[in-house]
């Protein structure tokens, strides 16, 4: 059993479960994810001191719908239930959750009726997110209300012993205004542990964990230059130094001057990396795919590839060669439905987690496999690693054949690498490059007609996208200056052959992901 105590969060299958962990370990206590239909030794494993039943896409009437089992109101610990999580405690006491007349989604007002601890500190009218379509209609007895919305009556309850609670919106998501607020009540004020969660502590264990794992083997890992790979680089030359041996594959998808500044950063932390140009690879299996999930496949199947020739090559002169090392996140994991749940709707597949073969020639490590982006920032700055390195925008694995909507060719990487080079060059002369969580620029596959010059145009469009968010799990759209937008546009219009018209994409997360495939 777990020496600390953990809030255990119960997956129904929301794409927000993950995030409900991130908060709660935000606040500074230790929290894991286990599957609806987790046994009840797996659960007092963990030494639980609160459970958290997550939101989910189904029906708590509809048949095979995931359900609570009887025997976590038998373990004595304080509950929480957060939208379907609520419906869900509400029919199993014998209360009433129907299909609601109108479907409630986005930002809404929750407005609190009685005083109760878990409202410590917020305002009696705050706005929340609400992500639902069934509502409840009719309490269990010994249950009672505490806040409303429009257009649900029964928007948090608890019962009267105050040791189960449940939430029609989501308290994990930023959109909802004090609902960080909320948790740490919960937390601190009805469930009444001490802290036990920092970043510190992960990162000692974790060394320990790598060590223990790996011994006197050699480990692989694809470096990218991004955020999470270099993290984990550094990381793993700190547990097993000249054990670990980083491969960074020139795949031809990367943005301007990557390569060279990637070599270099590692250079002045006197890390030696492999290099394997595989460009005409990598556009020769792309020649002629269009759909995103095929793309990601592709790409994925064809690192692991590249990563198998590649350690043939090394094992005669550095031995045998047991692990690779990924950089998934916690993201990766839970919009690939791959975090346990069985009742999770797949968003799309990630490069880190999609295209492995069935059988590798190596034992996977994901030293980060239940971190968030500005978690393993963190990591990062307790490293010392240089800030040009940690404070990278975000950047897929497979690179910009996710950012050309489309068949992924040489002349259209082109024409993308220059447009965003520009966008990102002129975010950092304006000093809003760190002020966007992640920004980029998107080739669409269409043309439109246009004058330059005396002359009729024809030809294609570049997306700008730039967003803010704390863990990519959802973001809003950056609200960039109009004249940065239009100093951007013309440069690029006049700077990039082939493209006469650029646009900005002003759509949030949810409903759209961050990137565009």
């Amino acid at each position: 059993m777990y020496t600390i105590k953990t809030v255990v969060v119960i997956d129904f299958g929301s794409q927000y479960t993950q995030l409900i962990v991130r908060r709660i370990r935000e606040i500074g206590y230790y929290a894991e994810l286990l599957s609806w239909d987790v046994s009840k030794e797996e659960v007092v494993e963990l030494n639980p001191a609160a459970i958290i039943f997550s939101g989910g896409p189904a029906s708590v009437f509809e048949e095979g719908a995931p359900y609570i089992q009887d025997y976590f109101f038998e373990l004595n610990v304080p509950i929480l239930g957060i939208c379907y999580g609520l419906q869900s405690i509400i029919q199993k006491f014998g209360g009433k959750v129907e299909k609601s007349s109108k479907r409630e989604f986005g930002r809404t007002f929750l407005e609190i009726i009685k005083k109760d601890p878990i409202f410590d500190g917020i305002p009696k009218k705050s706005e929340v997110w609400m992500s639902h379509s069934d509502r409840v209609e009719e309490l269990p007895e010994n249950f009672y209300v505490i806040a409303q919305s429009e257009n649900s009556p029964y928007a948090v309850v608890r019962n009267v012993e105050g040791n189960i609670y449940g939430v029609q919106f989501h308290p994990e998501v930023t959109h909802s205004q004090y609902g960080r607020k909320l948790l740490s009540n919960f937390i601190e004020k009805v469930v009444g542990i001490e802290k036990n969660w920092r970043m510190e502590d992960f990162l000692e264990k974790k060394i320990r964990e790598i060590r223990e794992t790996v011994g006197e083997n050699k480990v692989i890992l694809g470096l990218s230059g991004g955020v999470d790979s270099s993290v984990l680089a550094i990381l793993l030359n700190k547990a097993i130094g000249n054990n670990l041996i980083p491969i960074f594959v020139d795949t031809g998808l990367l943005r301007l001057n990557e390569k060279s500044e990637v070599v270099e950063n590692f250079e002045d932390l006197g890390i030696d990396l492999v290099i394997v140009d595989a460009q005409e690879k990598f556009f020769e299996v792309l020649k002629g795919v269009e759909a995103p999930e095929e793309k990601r496949k592709i790409i994925g199947h064809t690192f692991i590839e590249i990563f198998n020739e590649t350690a043939k090559k090394l094992l005669e002169k550095h031995g045998d060669i047991k692990f690779l090392a990924q950089g998934t996140l916690y993201p990766d994991v839970i919009e690939s439905k791959v975090c346990g749940s069985k009742s999770a709707a797949k968003i799309k597949t990630h490069h880190n987690v999609g295209g492995l073969p069935e059988k590798l020639p190596f034992k996977v490590i994901e030293p980060f496999r239940n971190l968030f982006k500005d978690e393993v920032r963190q990591i990062g700055k307790i490293l010392n690693i240089p800030e040009k390195i940690i404070n990278r925008h975000p950047f897929p694995g497979p690179g910009l054949a996710v950012r050309i909507i489309g068949e992924v060719t040489k002349e259209s990487v082109e024409k993308l690498r220059k447009a965003d080079y520009i966008f990102i060059e002129e975010l950092r002369k304006e000093n809003l490059y760190d002020k966007v969580w992640q920004a980029f620029s998107v080739l669409l596959p269409i043309k439109t007609v246009g004058v330059m010059g005396d002359y009729r145009s024809y030809e294609n469009v570049i997306a700008l996208r730039a967003v803010n968010s704390e863990d990519g799990m959802t973001a809003d759209w950056a609200k960039l200056p109009s004249e940065f937008l239009n100093q951007v546009a013309k440069r690029i219009i006049n700077e990039v052959s082939g493209i006469n018209r650029v646009v900005y994409d002003i759509t949030s997360k949810p409903p759209a992901t961050i990137e565009w495939e």
